[in-house]
């Protein structure tokens, strides 16, 4: 389960880092037809004339582009699968039409809702502009157009998640990224236009790069910064969801759970375990017991039935089932650590408390109306069982570890019939340590559940090595995102740098100058994206894969540390043509 969500949010980045490249890319394509539609206006041409050109062109070039893709995509899912097939020991099935229907659907969605606006501003540009190259179109419906892709972007999101929790995050947190980013990336440009007079050389150029054009390093920022997030974003909840799985699965996880240990066998059943060389177990009282009063009113299963008998209420009905059913307690002086209080105190262990307390487990008590400080009182063979509810429990239920919904304070279960369970972890080589004590203690019952641990196992082992495979393609496409982010200003550095050689830069000034804009703009991006992506990481974690969750601020600076990297490189590398190129051939492929 928690691996087909990891696969929707993987999706879910695919489709922001699309957003975003999509974005950027309509955005240098509308700057670049600017001159020629100015002189198809000068022509005659009409505003709606333009804006079918335009948006016909760039309809004609999402079907080609998605075409391109969902063939790619088979492709790719053919040879992935024969790879796959031996590593996870099972057959691959072909993938059906409705994922290249769904392909193009989100293709071409993706590309009208963020590539649309730019590009329709376009039949705005006026004639003036051939001669004037610095009046700009506006378009006032592109904003519209804007709201409506941010629409059909939060309905994408929610479709790829399958979750609204995981959906609404992830779109309240690229929102909220992208203002912080654009507010610091206007933060920056007011410090350089402050600044710099007092820089010199080609740090003064570079930064001052920024600051030239503010629009564009709002933009790239932006862009770069939501790349960024949305990759660590992935990075993270990928390690810890990876790491999850080893610490559930390792070796020493308990394999053999021993249950129906009566109270005069439970110092020799311990002594006996400890005989065979492995650690003295915990073995943990159970007593059977049935609800019947809640705050002193009766209880029965009719009190939690749905208001309507023929409602599909899964909620209603299990609760019913618990309030019908006998289930187990137990008795505790401490926490593990695989429990968590969340609401109220748990008793100390150097301290018991004087009258019976219960701590029960927070799912378990908000499906039957428990809060804290009420009194619940159990049937246990006949004789009542009153305790005050004192805390509230997270469980984590997959540690392999004996645990229960409901346990009492200390003593407060004395007297009443209970037998003993404990778990312990015996090792390969110790094949009879079963019998000998089954031997030993006829009465006792051994679950031997190596089996399931092996076939658990190799499940985690084939899921991850899924999750592995989606990962690396989700980073390629990233870096694919930053190379897009980076180019949008391609042409304008390009003309600049051109003419700064003209004017006798050297190589050296050039680069050095390049360096330092895409420096402090990667600096910015990755800083913020390192941040947002762990708050968000968080947030994805505990709601939707109810893991716990602690900042790894270590691998945030890392993160955006990286990121800084990855775009300097990337910007250096679109921009190698300033270098390249003789200043002459650069000029004139810019201005024609």
């Amino acid at each position: 389960d928690r691996a087909s969500r990891f696969l929707g949010l993987a999706a879910l980045v695919s489709v922001v880092l699309a957003a975003v490249a999509v974005a950027m890319a309509a955005r240098r394509h509308s700057e670049r037809h600017l001159s020629g539609t100015a002189v198809m206006r000068c022509l005659g041409a009409s505003q709606s004339t333009l804006a079918g050109i335009h948006i016909a062109e760039l309809v004609l070039l999402g079907l080609l582009a998605s075409t391109v893709g969902v063939a790619v995509a088979f492709v790719l899912q053919w040879g992935i699968g024969a790879w796959l097939e031996p590593v996870l020991g099972m057959a691959i099935p072909p993938a059906g039409w409705l994922p290249a229907v769904q392909g193009y659907g989100v293709g071409l969605l993706v590309l009208l809702a963020f590539g649309a606006p730019p590009v329709l501003a376009l039949r705005r540009v006026p004639a003036l502009r051939v001669l004037r190259r610095d009046l700009d179109p506006t378009e006032p419906s592109a904003w519209l157009v804007a709201l409506a892709g941010l629409g059909g972007l939060a309905a994408l999101l929610w479709w790829k998640s399958g979750s609204v929790e995981v959906g609404t995050a992830m779109l309240v947190g690229l929102v909220a990224t992208f203002a912080v980013l654009a507010a610091l990336a206007w933060g920056l440009i007011v410090v350089v236009r402050r600044l710099r007079s007092r820089l010199r050389g080609s740090l003064r150029y570079g930064l001052a790069n920024v600051s030239r054009r503010p629009a564009t390093s709002i933009a790239q920022v932006s862009s770069l910064g939501l790349g960024l997030m949305a990759l660590l974003l992935l990075t993270f909840v990928r390690t810890d969801l990876l790491d999850r799985w080893q610490l559930q699965l390792a070796a020493e996880a308990p394999n053999r759970f021993v249950i129906n240990v009566q109270d005069d066998q439970v110092d020799d059943v311990r002594g006996f375990i400890a005989a065979q060389g492995l650690d003295a177990p915990t073995l943990y009282p159970m007593v059977r017991a049935r609800l019947v009063e809640h705050n002193g009113e009766p209880v029965t299963g009719d009190d939690y039935a749905s208001a309507d008998e023929s409602a599909d209420d899964e909620e209603a009905r299990r609760s019913r089932r618990r309030a019908d059913r006998e289930f187990n307690l137990s008795m505790a002086s401490a926490l593990r650590e695989d429990n968590r209080v969340v609401a109220g105190d748990f008793w100390s262990a150097m301290t018991p408390p004087t009258a019976p307390e219960i701590s029960v487990e927070q799912g378990y008590a908000e499906s039957l109306g428990w809060k804290i400080g009420d009194t619940v009182a159990f049937d246990i063979a006949g004789q009542r069982f009153v305790a005050t509810l004192t805390s509230l429990r997270d469980v984590d239920w997959e540690s392999f570890r004996p645990n229960f919904f409901v346990v009492a304070s200390p003593g407060a279960l004395d007297g009443f019939p209970a037998s003993h369970i404990t778990a312990v972890t015996v090792p390969p080589e110790q094949m009879r340590f079963t019998a000998d004590l089954v031997g030993r203690f006829p009465n006792l019952t051994v679950i031997d559940i190596d089996a399931v641990l092996d076939q658990v196992r190799g499940t985690a082992d084939q899921v991850s090595t899924v999750v592995e495979v989606v990962f690396w393609f989700s980073l390629g496409a990233g870096v694919l995102v930053l190379m897009a982010a980076v180019s949008a200003s391609q042409d304008e550095r390009l003309l600049e740098g051109g003419v700064m050689r003209t004017l006798g830069g050297s190589r050296r000034q050039l680069r050095l100058a390049q360096a330092s804009e895409f420096a402090a703009i990667g600096l910015l991006s990755g800083l913020v994206a390192a941040i947002a992506a762990s708050v968000l990481a968080g947030v994805v974690a505990e709601q939707a894969f109810d893991l716990p969750w602690e900042p790894n601020w270590g691998m945030a600076a890392a993160g955006g540390a990286l990121g800084m990297v990855a775009a300097l490189v990337a910007g250096l590398f679109a921009t190698r043509r300033v270098l390249d190129a003789p200043p002459s051939v650069v000029l004139r492929e810019l201005q024609s």
